[in-house]
């Protein structure tokens, strides 16, 4: 790590961003699938990299969209602590929501619920982490699917700065996973030989699934191209190119 850069790591791992989505193996993105903790760079980027890991800008990649509706909760992990500026969460360009950190160190879990009811469909938040006492940065971005909102992005002007457990919208649940797979700290991580599922059954939420193993999903039928267990109800067989394949 460069002299002068923070010692805090931390990124979003609820709902999945996309380093996230690298540490679970859900989709092949290179070296960060091993540090998802240390997308540093600069404040004022505008990448979800950082500069520094070039897959993640990469929209091609079959991200696995998260399931949100009005208001979403955002949990950073912090694997260190750090003084803290501020995070703040974007849309395109605009500035959707901002929380001060008062330049004290947070917990090593950080949740916040940002409004995205102005939204709908297919989004892509970056969410930034401003260090207090350095010119680092940490970057994490989550791909949304925004589901009853009004498909009117909100004004540009930047709001109000808040505490970090705003009053302006009742918190919500991210969506709900069963078991955070551990994250992989050396090169080393295989998946874990899996035991193959019964042709043509019906994809399930939680089930594990073998290369080869054929699944039934609204009508059409998948084939496993990793082995995987289903740990996300948004990794279905649509949405997962990266697991599945359509036969």
């Amino acid at each position: 790590m460069p002299a002068g850069s923070a010692t805090a790591h931390g990124w979003i791992t609820g709902p999945a961003s996309r380093q996230e989505q690298c540490a679970r193996g859900l989709v092949p993105c290179g070296a960060v699938k091993y540090e998802p903790q240390s997308v540093e760079g600069s404040k004022g980027l505008t990448t979800c990299s950082a500069n520094k890991y070039p897959e993640l800008d990469d929209d091609s990649l079959g991200w696995v969209p998260q399931k949100v509706s009005g208001s979403a909760s955002f949990t950073w992990k912090n694997t260190a602590n750090h003084r803290t500026l501020n995070w703040e969460y974007f849309i395109g360009d605009t500035r959707i929501a901002v929380f001060d950190g008062r330049n004290e160190q947070p917990p090593m879990e950080v949740t916040h619920t940002v409004d995205v009811s102005r939204y709908s469909g297919r989004q892509k938040l970056r969410a930034v982490w401003n260090i207090g006492d350095t010119a680092a940065a940490f970057y994490s971005c989550v791909d949304l699917d925004v589901s009853g909102g009004g498909g009117t992005p909100p004004p540009t002007t930047t709001p109000k700065p808040t505490t970090t457990r705003p009053s302006t919208a009742p918190p919500t649940k991210p969506p709900a996973t069963t078991t955070k797979p551990p994250m992989t700290t050396t090169p080393g991580h295989e998946h874990p030989t899996t035991t193959a599922v019964p042709g043509g059954s019906s994809w399930r939420h939680g089930a594990t699934y073998a290369i080869g193993d054929k699944v039934t999903y609204q009508g059409a039928t998948y084939s496993c191209r990793q082995a995987h267990t289903v740990h996300d109800p948004n990794w279905t067989p649509p949405n997962t190119p990266a697991l599945w394949s359509r036969v």
